[in-house]
């Protein structure tokens, strides 16, 4: 590992602990040359997910860019960012855990709604009218009603 201070290759390893989530590893380092310590992080290599868009291109996956739409859809709603991250993190290793390697839009949006649902229905609501493009306010009271449905069932 290369010194950020001094540039110099070699270092050891003074501390060694896993993160909170133990999805990586965070290392204490001291430079051999120069004595500075600094912190590094090791996580796992993953195969990298394609998303593909309605228009049909192709882009990596971006787990800020579902982050930033849950933060809309949560806005002035009493769920906390703790809880936005761990969504994010729960539909991040459920698409890592799939044998596929690409996901369409519409199956991540559905991922989020599904959990959105569970944690605030406002939120839930906010989400899927961007999701599903809602027209006018018939297709709104539809979804309303729907999820109405099955919070009676």
């Amino acid at each position: 590992m290369k010194c950020p201070n001094c540039g110099y290759t070699d270092s050891k390893v003074t501390d060694s602990r896993p993160v909170e989530d133990y999805t990586s590893i965070r290392r204490r380092r001291e430079c051999l040359a120069c004595q500075r310590r600094f912190t590094t992080y090791e996580i796992i290599d993953t195969i990298p997910i394609t998303v593909v868009k309605k228009d049909g291109s192709k882009e990596l996956f971006d787990r800020n860019k579902i982050l930033a739409g849950i933060l809309k859809a949560c806005d002035k709603r009493k769920v906390t960012r703790e809880q936005m991250e761990a969504l994010v993190n729960d539909i991040e290793q459920e698409l890592q855990n799939d044998l596929r390697t690409e996901f369409t839009t519409k199956h991540i949006g559905v991922l989020v709604m599904d959990r959105l649902k569970k944690l605030d229905e406002v939120a839930y609501v906010r989400f899927a009218s961007v999701h599903r493009e809602f027209k006018d306010l018939q297709t709104f009271m539809e979804a309303l009603e729907e999820m109405q449905r099955s919070k009676n069932e």
